[in-house]
């Protein structure tokens, strides 16, 4: 049996599954927030937990965060949960557990729940994209991450946006303090904020970006010239993925992922910007929805 931890900044969800990834127990509880002694502390609490739901003893554990992990040392660096930075999370839960600990980013997590048995399941190459409140991504190849050794692989969210236009040079300021990256133009706070300057009103005082959806569904017309603009830029952003790791599958997941007219709209405007004659990269919603990131972290 494995356990996996989805620890967020709100909260931590954990997942009991059996070797054919079939949930046995599931459980989660509101973070400890800037508490990272009781976050170690609600982590060994559930790991018990589950195991009695289960009624079997964990193998491993598997704990998906927000941020970098350095794969040496296991610390963890820029992250939103500042109470993690510089941290030995995995060190500290192995001592605390006595059970092998792996760690890794959130969007790793994502893309290896959807590659092993998710929307991705049997494909050699799959990239995982998150369009939330920031935008992260992985590389699962062969079923194995692919973290890079600066453990940063598959961070398309700090590559700048590919061919802007005039009205897009330099672009909003990043979370990185940079401007013009994918991020602050594919996030779900960017979408609401590139809303807002349309309309000429304070970000503060805009809609949120499930607002502009349904702006958008309604008939709104900026709120539709808005999001043809993000779809855009979505389809320029992932023809670089492809142009560069020609991945079998994209999976989409994230607040904005579950607009379902993404699925009928992007590939094409991703095709114009693929090098070559072929383009049959499959773009598709992800499979287990909120599961999919502690559903990875067991799968670690």
């Amino acid at each position: 049996m494995r356990i996996g931890f989805d620890y967020g900044g709100t909260k931590i969800a954990g997942i009991a599954i059996d070797v054919n990834g079939e949930e046995l127990a599931e459980m989660r509880v509101s973070t400890p927030r800037h508490d990272y002694e009781g976050g170690v502390s609600a982590i060994q609490s559930l790991t018990h937990q589950l195991q009695e739901i289960a009624g079997q003893t964990a193998t491993s554990v598997g704990i998906g965060v927000p941020g970098s992990v350095d794969r040496e040392t296991g610390l963890i660096s820029q992250g939103n949960s500042v109470w993690l930075s510089g941290r030995d999370l995995r060190g500290d839960l192995q001592k605390a557990l006595n059970l092998p600990v792996k760690i890794a980013n959130d969007a790793n997590c994502f893309a290896l729940s959807e590659a092993v048995d998710g929307a991705g399941e049997g494909a050699e190459v799959v990239f995982g994209a998150i369009l939330g409140t920031g935008v992260g991504g992985g590389v699962v190849v062969n079923g194995s991450l692919i973290e890079g050794v600066n453990a940063i692989g598959g961070e398309w969210g700090h590559i700048p946006l590919p061919e802007p236009n005039d009205d897009e040079r330099p672009g909003p300021m990043c979370s990185c303090g940079k401007f013009g990256h994918t991020e602050s133009w594919l996030s779900g706070p960017s979408l609401a904020a590139d809303y807002a300057r349309r309309v000429g009103i304070p970000v503060i005082d805009g809609p949120t970006a499930p607002e502009v959806v349904s702006l958008m569904k309604s008939g709104d017309v900026i709120a539709e010239e808005t999001f043809a603009r993000y779809e855009d830029r979505l389809g320029r952003s992932l023809a670089v993925i492809i142009n560069f790791l020609d991945p079998d599958v994209i999976v989409l997941g994230g607040g904005v992922s579950n607009v379902e007219r993404l699925y009928e709209t992007v590939p094409a405007l991703i095709r114009p910007h693929v090098f070559g004659d072929r383009f049959q990269t499959k773009f598709v919603r992800n499979m287990h929805g909120d599961s999919s990131g502690v559903r990875g972290a067991a799968w670690l």
